[in-house]
């Protein structure tokens, strides 16, 4: 049974007047947690699509990217999409209630705000309110500041990316001690340890993504401390 056919059943479980808020207090455990992440990461786009007035064909493309969408799918993604635009509960409830749903598994809802983040950025434009709406996202999720910094850095880089910020180590950290966070991230991005964790198997994009940015970045660190 794919992710969708998953997701049908639990909309279906809703009753009149329900809204996602409800689906969330019911995927605490596997495999509801593949199920609430993938629903966690739709509501919470649609709720960031609100904050800067747009949703574009290329975010639209960037969530199929993240998501494998059959066509005879999408309209169960759309029901998912339309709800949480709909709903009346505002974005720092679903934030809450997703927080309690992954039990502060800081390393899901890091997952999950990735996929946020790919999905902002897709147009090529970071709109203020965009970067509003993640920063408190990641505060409510219980994100340290440094954590969501590395995160940025990754995806919204200022000028060139900054190694050091996308390892979410410090310039002057000795480089034995800089490896060994890297190869920690390096296992911790291995694909199925994120599915361990709650990523369904069709947002294994996800892990793709951060182990290219982590290996790229732990190069250029090695190659400046060695030249």
């Amino acid at each position: 049974m794919s992710i969708w056919s998953r997701i049908t059943q639990a909309l279906s479980a809703l009753t009149s007047g329900e809204g996602l808020n409800q689906l969330f207090e019911r995927m605490r455990t596997p495999p509801e947690r593949s199920v609430g992440f993938t629903i966690a990461v739709i509501a919470l786009s649609a709720k960031m699509a609100k904050a800067d007035g747009l949703v574009t064909r290329d975010e639209v493309t960037a969530f199929r990217e993240v998501f494998v969408i059959a066509p005879e799918d999408e309209k169960d993604a759309a029901r998912v999409f339309n709800l949480a635009r709909q709903d009346v509960a505002g974005f720092e409830e679903y934030a809450r209630r997703i927080r309690t749903m992954f039990s502060s598994d800081m390393g899901t809802l890091c997952d999950l705000m990735e996929g946020l983040f790919h999905i902002a950025l897709a147009d090529g434009d970071y709109h203020p309110a965009e970067d509003a709406f993640l920063e408190r996202v990641s505060e409510l999720f219980g994100m340290e500041e440094k954590r969501f910094r590395a995160l940025r850095a990754r995806f919204v880089p200022d000028a060139q990316p900054d190694p050091y910020g996308v390892l979410g180590v410090e310039p002057d950290m000795p480089l034995p001690e800089i490896r060994r966070h890297w190869r920690q991230l390096v296992r911790d991005s291995h694909p199925d340890v994120m599915m361990a964790r709650g990523l369904p198997e069709e947002g294994v994009r996800l892990a793709e993504r951060r182990m290219a940015d982590i290996n790229q970045a732990w190069e250029e660190i090695s190659a400046r401390e060695t030249a």
